[in-house]
């Protein structure tokens, strides 16, 4: 097994949760009519901007010896490397169905309309591997709570789960119960 990096110890510039909120732009009725969309990719464009998300979303976690952070597909594919590097963790995608080229594990969640999975490579995590989950959005809890599943289906250990945005409104955080939860932005 390779050696573990050293975590960065230069956060960089760091702007405030207002700031924050300030860069991310509400998109109306989109994916569908009726909803609020949150894009983010104006907040991650500018460097004081992600480099503050990416320092939020690890402070309380910084001290707890992180091996993986396990990125959910899509958004958690941006914030899982810069996060990884910062706390000398390594990376691990988990994957909308079908993407994965190796034997994979899967887990579904339900979604409005049917339901959904993701998949991750079967040998994904070392035995208690220590895994900091991230995605973008924690809104009802399906895909966290099914990411979750995987990881420790796989043998990994959670220490976490972390998201740039909590739409609390959704109530998520009841699927996630008796778990540690981390979000940066709350609306």
């Amino acid at each position: 097994m390779a050696a573990k990096a050293k975590p960065r110890q230069d956060a960089g510039p760091v702007i405030g949760v207002d700031a924050m909120k300030a860069l991310i732009m509400d998109v109306p009725d989109f994916p569908k009519k009726g909803i609020m969309f949150k894009d983010i990719t104006p907040l991650l464009a500018d460097p004081k901007g992600f480099n503050s998300v990416i320092d939020g979303l690890i402070a309380p976690f910084k001290q707890k010896g992180i091996e993986i952070v396990a990125g959910v597909e899509s958004r958690g594919f941006l914030l899982a490397p810069a996060m990884a590097a910062r706390l000398g963790a390594g990376v691990v995608p988990l994957r909308k169905k079908g993407k994965l080229p190796r034997k994979v594990h899967s887990a579904s969640y339900d979604l409005e309309y049917g339901t959904d999975s993701i998949e991750a490579h079967a040998d994904a995590f070392a035995r208690n591997a220590r895994v900091l989950l991230v995605d973008d959005v924690l809104a009802t809890g399906g895909t966290a709570a099914a990411a979750i599943s995987l990881i420790e289906a796989l043998g990994g250990k959670l220490i976490g789960s972390t998201f740039l945005i909590e739409l609390a409104f959704l109530n998520g955080r009841q699927k996630l119960s008796g778990r540690t939860i981390h979000s940066l932005l709350t609306y």
